[in-house]
């Protein structure tokens, strides 16, 4: 006989929006009119199906219940909320650009010890090699690559 778990998913998509406003508000502990004001606030927005009901994902159900506990619990009003949610979100993002660069890095290292050397002007600007006059300058995440002439040197 069959167990009636190998009838289900073998991995849940947590970003599916599959609950209606009524379930979502059920698993999250509120009531569908905070979901509703927190949707137009934008703190929680959930996918709209095709007859423009909301639709909130397993994702969407954990924020719920993250706000819920940072204005109960913690005693945080909705805009300290707002910035709370952007700033871990930011958080998020820079932990997957570390993570590339991390991955980068190892992929370099693993390649041994190469003739990659760079060099670092005054200005911030990084050129591949020991002279800048030999390699193109490197574009920083924080701006940039500007081509110049760099026959002409600027004093220091």
């Amino acid at each position: 006989m069959t167990e009636p778990t190998a009838f289900l998913p073998q991995r849940i998509d947590s970003d599916a929006p599959v609950f209606v406003i009524s379930v979502a508000a059920q698993l999250a502990e509120m009531h569908p009119q905070t979901l509703r004001g927190y949707d137009r606030l934008g703190l929680v927005v959930p996918k709209r199906a095709r007859g423009r009901g909301r639709r909130y994902s397993l994702r969407d159900i954990a924020k719920l219940r993250h706000i819920q506990f940072l204005s109960q619990n913690e005693g945080i009003n909705l805009e300290g909320i707002r910035r709370i949610l952007a700033l871990e979100d930011e958080l998020h993002a820079v932990r997957g650009q570390l993570a590339r660069v991390a991955e980068l890095l190892s992929t370099l290292q693993a390649e041994g010890p190469a003739a990659r050397v760079f060099t670092a002007a005054t200005a911030g600007d990084v050129h591949l090699g020991r002279s800048a006059a030999r390699r193109p300058t490197l574009a920083l995440p924080s701006r940039p690559a500007v081509a110049r002439d760099l026959t002409q040197r600027q004093p220091s």
